[in-house]
């Protein structure tokens, strides 16, 4: 980075308009970190103002905008940051985006003291040239990272002259989706500084009519809620968000923001018995179809489930979880079969149940004593269930309209029976013969998932990936629950053949409550101002049949106020729709199909500047000082890319049976700082060394009057290695407001109540209860600090043999119910427990083979970061278990604010 001072300021930000009311989200944080050395990255020494870097306070991002248009139901999102480098000398700024995958990027460019670079969309191929030359010269070029389960992050760099700004624009499209019965437009945010110009925009245009619009966000208070402008009318909703920056302050006269959550949009749409609403614009159609009110239809499921060996443990645990809901949700007019399967298959019984009470009661204690054992034997397992709903069916067993469905769940690949992919998918397709819908659910990282992928889209479903975590089973219940309730089968969508064409997938082998269809297509005749529709479908009790013609909209008369500014939405719309399934055809269609509709898709993708699986979009950056460009490229990723990503990430982590459910935050050993954050399912650590008998602060929150201070001991003599260990040995603890003083040792536990100190033993389990606090003491073993409407504190007593040579008895402390602590919490444990954002990517070998490096962005800092674990003691104070980790080095430079020594006091109930 010639000539360059080496500070950067990395802005991450987003919005996500999706209609996906379900984890995606998208991320807004904007914070900065110098370049150079861990020293210069951990400068910050201000405890007070959290984390102010002198060299990013050198540029100032002085406006963030959000603006989502949405024409029925098509969001347009422009997300847009300016940024000054106040500096005497040439800074680089980073600008990222968190984005839903199924988004489309169509443009982003960067102006920089009024010049313009944009990006341009190319073949993949051609860009990959590019990309190439770019890797082999020692820049980086990727611009685009797995960011979660549902998003993926756009991030480009440029080097900005002293005193000049930078403005990033980026855009991109996507139909919103509607689930369980609205529409979802979300963005989180997290700027982590106060920003002159920061708002939020929303504009939706339904002509349908709106039936609901509801606005919210986790970080608004009582005082913010009032600036949420939330503006309907019958055919339009107008939402913003706007605060100034002494409303956002977290407190008067600190740095800190209040503005770090969700930001949600829910709404709905009128909805028409008959054909549905079709819209004619500039010679393109849309037809949304979901009509209110109907009934539902009985549904015969058959659940196929991988009981197999690699299910072992947490799987198998969740499975049965989500099985036993969803069981008990089931409608009594349905019929159900249960068919686990390792490279046995042992049906629960030899035919589908209905959903009788006794029925279900049964299957759910069944379902209980699931237990894994032997190999996968996908192929005898599915066909097994077909073979049972069309021996039922054809014996009259099961209801003449309702629907069949097979969902299978598994965690591998078959290595049991038929094993070969190609064959498999090729006999489900036989079997099924188009008669019923195969859905398929892969766990974790090591399922093949294009293979189910197209397993599922050959035989009228879908694959989705459940992700190996903490909510695994509600991932099951949610996806149960998007097919619960079939209310039409074989829907068709009909128009006049000579007046339409290039028209999108227009049969649907069923409709799902809260569900929408979406038709769009090219009219042969620009001027055609009405087009007749014909919709045919199987329903509850009779033949679904409508007909009737649509009318072209001026939307002129619609909104006569406002200007079109997104006049082409209908076509935008058509092409999206029609390279989706392009996209889905190229991988389950015939070898023909496959090649003609990757042709076509690469085609469209180019002419309307979309950034597909089959393009990428370059961006070049201005010249560098030493006169050389560097081409960046922008690739939208596919599901296969997201799991190698995905296994990557997770390669080196080993699975932790910890049932604790909310954060943990604790010290212990010699010493290791924990950061424990199930939400994530991982860690973070730290360790603070430094000199025995040193006083360290590690809870302080001047708003409830707690302070935690602790000191450290060393070893009895330096050992052989000239390494001395230090230890947590004595802790004092204050609660001010309810007149609290507490100190405990390896030796004793001293409280001071009545106006008297009283002691207790390690020796004896005991308890004192008083107005203000409650002690519990198990022998030898813990002491637990419960305090009035507040924080509840642990600590373990480590006890060492006496003649131990070198080491003595040590206290390890441990955190719970943090969240009850105020914002303005501090100290070297309780700046983390409000939450961490950080990212971890490119990791690679480390020094030891099992540990690998990786870099972490946190605090506006990049880290690298070792892979390790540390023990957890709460369950066996003796042992421990291990809990996998990302280490910062150094003393936590760069993750904890400011320096280690700031954190030091003279005394055990001091605050300096």
């Amino acid at each position: 980075m010639s000539g360059l001072l080496g500070v950067r300021l990395l802005l991450l930000w987003g919005c996500v308009c999706l209609g996906l009311p379900s984890l995606t989200q998208g991320a807004l944080v904007i914070s900065g970190y110098p370049e150079a050395t861990q020293e210069t990255r951990g400068a910050a020494r201000s405890l007070q103002k959290r984390s102010t870097n002198e060299a990013t306070s050198q540029v100032e991002v002085y406006s963030v905008t959000v603006e989502c248009t949405v024409m029925s139901r098509f969001a347009h999102t422009v997300m847009t940051s300016k940024a000054l480098n106040k500096a005497n000398s040439s800074q680089e700024i980073f600008f990222e985006v968190d984005l839903p995958k199924t988004a489309f990027i169509t443009n982003f460019s960067m102006e920089i003291e009024g010049q313009v670079y944009a990006g341009e969309v190319k073949e993949k191929e051609k860009a990959k040239k590019q990309y190439e030359k770019a890797v082999s010269s020692g820049q980086t070029a990727g611009l685009v990272k797995v960011s979660g389960r549902k998003m993926e992050k756009f991030s480009v760099s440029v080097n900005i002259a002293a005193n000049s700004n930078v403005t990033f624009t980026l855009t991109y499209e996507e139909l919103l989706q509607r689930k369980l019965g609205h529409y979802e437009i979300l963005t989180r945010v997290k700027p982590k500084t106060l920003v002159q110009e920061f708002q939020i925009v929303t504009n939706i245009f339904e002509p349908q009519g709106i039936t609901f619009v509801d606005a919210h966000a986790t970080f608004l208070s009582n005082e913010l809620l009032p600036l949420v402008d939330k503006t309907v009318t019958d055919k339009k909703a107008h939402i913003s968000f706007s605060p100034t920056v002494e409303q956002q302050r977290k407190c008067p006269g600190c740095d800190g923001t209040l503005i770090d959550g969700d930001f949600v949009i829910k709404y709905d749409v009128n909805r028409a018995k008959g054909f549905g609403d079709i819209q004619i614009v500039n010679g393109y159609f849309v037809h949304f179809f979901a009509p209110p009110e109907l009934p539902r239809l009985p549904k015969n499921v058959v659940f196929v489930i991988d009981r197999s060996g690699s299910m072992s443990g947490r799987k198998m645990a969740q499975t049965r979880e989500a099985m036993l809901e969803i069981l008990k949700d089931l409608h009594e007019e349905d019929h159900f079969a249960l068919i686990p399967f390792d490279h046995n298959i042992t049906p629960w019984r030899g035919s589908l149940s209905k959903a009788t009470k006794e029925n279900v009661d049964e299957a759910r204690g069944y379902v209980r004593h699931l237990r894994d054992n032997g190999g996968t034997n996908i192929n005898d397992a599915v066909l097994t269930g077909v073979r049972m709903l069309v021996k039922d069916r054809k014996e009259k067993r099961l209801p003449e309209r309702s629907s069949d469905m097979i969902i299978l769940m598994t965690d591998g690949m078959p290595n049991s029976g038929e094993t070969n992919l190609q064959k498999i998918q090729e006999n489900m397709r036989f079997a099924i013969g188009g008669n019923m819908s195969l859905f398929c659910l892969g766990f974790g990282d090591d399922v093949d998932y294009s293979f189910l992928d197209v397993m599922g889209k050959q035989n009228k479903g879908l694959a989705r990936r459940i992700y190996e975590a903490s909510d695994s089973a509600i991932q099951l219940q949610g996806f149960y629950e998007d097919v619960s309730s079939p209310l039409l089968l074989e829907v068709d969508l009909r128009y006049p053949e000579n007046a339409v064409d290039s028209l999108t997938t227009n049969h649907f082998s069923q409709l799902f409550n809260g569900s929408e269809i979406v038709v769009a297509g090219r009219l042969t005749d620009n001027d055609l101002d009405n087009l007749p529709v014909e919709v045919f479908g199987e329903g509850f009790e009779e033949k679904y049949e409508v007909q009737g013609e649509a009318s072209a909209l001026n939307w002129n008369v619609v909104y006569p106020d406002e200007e079109y500014i997104f006049g082409d939405f209908t076509e935008r719309l058509w092409a999206y729709l029609t390279i989706q399934q392009l996209l889905d055809k190229s991988k389950s269609g015939t070898p023909d199909e496959k090649v003609n509709a990757t042709a076509k898709a690469l085609d469209m993708s180019l002419q309307y500047s979309f950034v597909t699986p089959l393009t990428s979009m370059v961006v070049i950056k201005p010249e560098t000082e030493d006169g050389t460009e560097s081409p960046l490229i922008a690739d939208k990723l596919t599901e296969e890319q997201r799991q190698q990503a995905d296994k990557m990430a997770h390669r080196f982590v080993t699975p932790v049976s910890n049932t604790y459910s909310s954060p943990t935050y604790f010290v212990d050993g010699d010493p290791h700082f924990m950061i424990e954050l199930p939400d994530r399912d991982d860690a973070l650590c730290f360790n603070i060394n430094d000199n025995p008998g040193t006083i360290f602060t590690l809870v302080r929150d001047p708003e409830s009057g707690i302070l935690v201070n602790g000191q450290t001991i060393g070893d009895k003599k330096i050992p052989l290695d000239g390494k001395i260990n230090t230890y947590f040995w004595r802790f004092g603890i204050i609660h001010r407001t309810l007149g609290v003083r507490l100190e405990v040792s390896t030796h004793e536990i001293s409280v001071f109540q009545d106006g008297k100190w009283v002691k207790l033993l390690w020796s004896d389990t005991g308890s004192l209860k008083g107005p203000n606090v409650d002690l519990l003491v198990k022998k030898d073993r813990s002491l637990t600090v419960t305090l009035k409407d507040s924080v509840k504190f642990v600590i373990l007593l480590h006890k060492v043999w006496q003649k131990h040579p070198y080491h003595q008895d040590y206290l390890g402390f441990y955190t719970l119910d943090s969240h009850l602590l105020s914002p303005a919490v501090h100290g070297l444990l309780g700046q983390f427990y409000h939450g961490i954002e950080y990212e971890v990517t490119d990791l690679r070998p480390g020094e030891v083979p099992e540990k690998p490096d990786a870099t972490m962005f946190v605090k506006g800092q990049e880290l690298n970061v070792t892979r390790g674990w540390q023990r957890d003691f709460r369950r066996n104070v003796k042992v421990g278990e291990n809990v996998p980790c990302w280490f910062i080095h150094s003393n936590g430079t760069g993750l904890i604010d400011g320096d280690a020594a700031d954190y030091i006091v003279s005394g055990l109930f001091k605050t300096a």
